[in-house]
């Protein structure tokens, strides 16, 4: 082995590992009725001697299923920018590794930034981040909030956003943000970050079901809960009458359309809702939809507009800021480009004030997002005021540093890195098609055929 100082990264690996969601309906919506949640996962590793645990770096993206294998192609279409790569160099500088895997002239042109490409690039800067948190021995939210202001503007790309948000302008913002951090920090670790539960309320669900999960939600300390709407407007109505009666006036009830609708019938849909006092509408129609999410949000004040889990790239968080399009952002830590275009999110939603409520769920994506919120409430906008991290309860025994909860609030992870890095057993269980749960569920399907 050689020593840290000249290590370099010697393998990108990578699993297309897949979890049956869908046969309990866990996670459907009236876009997505039958996920499988997926990720598709990258290791880093390296010929370090660094007995500090900083070895690996692990990342991921997300997906429902069938193009899981599409997306894990994507991230070893990037592995000639990684390989040989000295690891001290790229946790130095992880901008300057982002900045190359963009800039691939050819890979580029399947985006560019945007899409299949764009989300394995993600992965792959997630897993430096995490190596560097490792290597730091910080949990990555605190490796954020410890970095000086300078170097964090050193890793936002800011082309195509400069005309709204500067070097100048990110710098003022993270050196203004540096007022009151330890006292913040302190706070962070006794009380945590405040979460809203999307448990109770898949489409899929009995109204049995829904009932006691929001029932539970509310005994469990969380102020929010959400509901997905939009295949039915008197199923919708039903739902939404039955949460409200069980979680009673005080509680927040936010709904998911996952980007059902057209315009209008986003407007003549959550205007049907309003009765049951709705706190925000999310995703009502195409992501990519700029002005019809700004008429949607003039039209159905007061209830607010949320979106950007599918949101591509910072160009068009720019563009919904810049319109007047949402009420509250919603970035996600595996759709873009990874932490550097989170931070180029975070800066944007700062520079306008509008507070960041993440996306969630999934595999893995509590454990990540929880780190770039923990961090823009440290160091960066300086407030929990109606911000909230969703939360869904899946999955997380598959991870070595899981997600923690309690009275309603995410506590702040202690352990170093990303809290990426899965399990072993859970990566030889679930891989996609030969591990060992779906080769046992190929032969039984086998035998049931027979």
């Amino acid at each position: 082995m050689s020593s840290s100082a000249a290590s370099r990264i010697t393998a990108v690996d990578t699993y297309d590992i897949r979890f049956p969601t869908s046969r309990e309906l866990d996670g459907s919506d009236a876009m997505n009725p039958d996920p499988d949640y997926s990720a598709a996962y990258v290791v880093l590793r390296t010929d370090s001697d660094d007995t500090a645990g900083g070895l690996e770096g692990h990342g991921f993206t997300f997906t429902i299923g069938r193009g899981n294998d599409v997306q894990v192609a994507a991230i070893e279409a990037l592995r000639p920018h990684i390989l040989g790569r000295p690891v001290d160099e790229l946790c130095a500088d992880p901008g300057a590794l982002s900045r190359d895997l963009i800039g691939d002239s050819q890979l580029r042109w399947l985006g560019p930034e945007k899409g299949v490409m764009h989300m394995a690039i993600g992965a792959v800067v997630n897993a430096v981040w995490d190596l560097a948190a490792k290597r730091a021995g910080k949990p990555l939210w605190q490796l954020l909030a410890d970095a000086t202001p300078e170097w964090l503007v050193s890793q936002v790309d800011f082309r195509y956003i400069a005309d709204v948000l500067t070097p100048e302008d990110a710098l003022r913002l993270l050196t203004e943000g540096r007022e009151g951090v330890t006292e913040r920090v302190a706070l962070l670790k006794e009380r945590g970050f405040p979460g809203y539960t999307t448990s109770p309320g898949w489409l899929g669900y009995s109204d049995e079901k829904l009932t006691r999960l929001a029932r539970q939600a509310v005994a469990d300390g969380f102020t929010q809960i959400k509901l997905k709407v939009g295949a039915d407007l008197a199923d919708d109505i039903r739902r939404c009458r039955v949460a409200r009666s069980v979680v009673g006036p005080d509680i927040r009830v936010a709904i998911d359309a996952n980007q059902r609708w057209n315009v209008d019938e986003a407007i003549e849909w959550t205007k049907a809702l309003a009765e049951f006092d709705p706190y925000w509408i999310e995703e009502p129609t195409s992501p990519d939809d700029v002005l019809g999410h700004a008429a949607i949000r003039k039209a159905i004040a007061p209830v607010k507009v949320a979106t950007g889990e599918h949101v591509q790239n910072r160009i068009i968080f720019k563009q919904l800021l810049q319109a007047g399009s949402i009420d509250v952002l919603q970035i996600d830590a595996a759709r873009v480009g990874g932490v550097n275009e989170n931070l180029a999110i975070l800066l944007l939603a700062a520079k306008f004030g509008v507070p960041v409520c993440p996306h969630a769920g999934g595999v893995g994506l509590c454990e990540l997002v929880q780190h770039l919120s923990m961090f823009d409430y440290v160091a960066l906008s300086g407030t929990t005021e109606d911000r909230v991290i969703e939360y869904v309860d899946h999955l997380h025994a598959h991870f070595l540093d899981p997600v923690v909860i309690r009275e309603g609030h995410y506590m702040a992870p202690t352990s170093p890195g990303f809290s990426a890095t899965m399990r072993p057993e859970s990566i030889a269980e679930f891989t996609f098609p030969g591990g060992t749960f779906w080769a046992a569920d190929l032969d039984r399907q086998k035998e049931q055929a027979a």
